[in-house]
């Protein structure tokens, strides 16, 4: 998703956090040895030491121990390792010559920092297979090697729906390896605890639905068939459950205006709650009825609560903040505290740090960068 907020948050709701300067419009398409090209290179803007962070008032409650990890750009969507030794995002850095979301590695501690993408297209939502050797993420380079065109402002608010295949690749960013293809909008993949299935969301079907399948493409099953979006799906940590965002229209008029847009690959994201499901599919039921967009659900350690970002306080800004939430729908707790959006959460394996998007401390407007905190339960 672009980047002005960012939705596990996928590839859509980067169209949220941050600018969308220097985006490229549509182009021709180059040569597919280019496009297959993994060389893994350094991020052009030079790898920068972790630097501590004050939390903002109130924060310190869960944050302790902030450190910003990224210095410029559009830096989103950062998952661990399944051995927390290392971090997968995806990065629009400053100088860097294709200017679109491509997908970076790092080591927890923000050393060793290279691509893994190829040059070309547009990347979102990587994760790591069980050995943290290997990882998978959304692509578009095999669609067109240049950066998808930005969405007609005259729809007003809009996230464009990208023709992302999903696609395996080594650490170091060799083994290229396609995964599905299916030439629709196919993104926000995240493993399984027992590392056998891949649950991601799909256009593939004529909407936009969650989907699962075998980590090597195979046995694909559709979990959702409501009309409307349904994305961002993260298994719970025993894997027998499934949170997601999603925005279902509640008339005629708001469905055909829906349809009418993803007939156009786009959707307007102004409307997202939170939603959980069994692992097959069943028991599907909404759990938060804030308003606003609710995105990036993610779980707790123990598997009770649900962090997420929203900005149901004020549905009209970019102040979208990090939430607590009980399985139910209860106990709702705020977590940051910043002016700035905050997304993207997602917990160590161990439980014991927190890692996330933010536009605080930017040196440009909506910048958006990675930080870390410990957490206190």
């Amino acid at each position: 998703m672009p980047v002005v907020i960012r939705i596990r948050a996928t590839a859509l709701l980067l169209a949220v956090v941050a600018s969308t300067a220097g985006a490229q419009g549509p182009a021709a398409k180059a040569p597919l040895q280019k496009a297959l090209s993994t060389t893994p290179v350094e991020p052009t803007a030079a790898p920068t030491k972790p630097v501590a962070r004050p939390a903002d008032p109130g924060e310190d409650a869960h944050l302790r121990n902030i450190r910003q990890f990224t210095f410029g750009g559009s830096n989103a969507e950062a998952y661990f390792s399944r051995d927390g030794k290392w971090v997968t995002y995806q990065a629009q850095i400053p100088g860097q010559a294709h200017q679109c979301d491509l997908q970076y590695v790092m080591k927890v501690d923000g050393t060793e920092r290279k691509r893994v993408s190829p040059n070309a297209g547009k990347t979102t939502c990587g994760w790591f297979l069980p050995d943290g050797k290997r990882l998978f993420f959304g692509s578009t380079h095999m669609a067109d090697s240049a950066c998808p065109p930005i969405p007609d402002p005259s729809k007003g608010y809009v996230w464009g729906i990208d023709p992302y295949d999903l696609y395996t690749v080594n650490r170091d960013g060799s083994g290229l390896k396609r995964l599905t293809n299916y030439g629709v909008y196919t993104a926000e993949g995240v493993l399984s605890p027992d590392g056998k299935r891949i649950v991601f969301t799909s256009l593939k079907g004529g909407d936009l639905d969650i989907y699962t399948m075998n980590v090597d493409g195979t046995d694909l099953k559709q979990l959702t068939t409501t009309p409307g979006y349904d994305g961002g799906p993260w298994w719970s940590p025993d894997g027998k459950q499934i949170v997601y965002r999603a925005y279902h229209p509640t008339d005629s008029t708001e469905l055909a205006q829906y349809r009418d847009l993803l007939k156009q690959n786009m959707i307007r994201p102004n409307k997202m709650d939170l939603y959980v499901m069994n692992a097959d599919g069943s028991n599907q039921r909404q759990i938060t009825h804030l308003g606003g967009a609710s995105f990036g659900p993610s779980w707790t350690h123990d598997g009770t609560r649900i962090i997420f970002s929203s900005n149901y306080t004020n549905p009209k800004s970019r102040n979208f903040d990090l939430y607590l939430v009980n399985l139910d729908g209860s106990g709702l707790e705020q977590i940051t505290k910043n002016a700035e959006f905050d997304g993207f959460p997602m917990f160590s394996p161990d439980g014991k740090k927190l890692m996330w998007a933010s536009n605080r401390y930017g040196s440009q407007p909506h910048e958006t960068n990675l930080f870390m905190a410990d957490w206190k339960p």
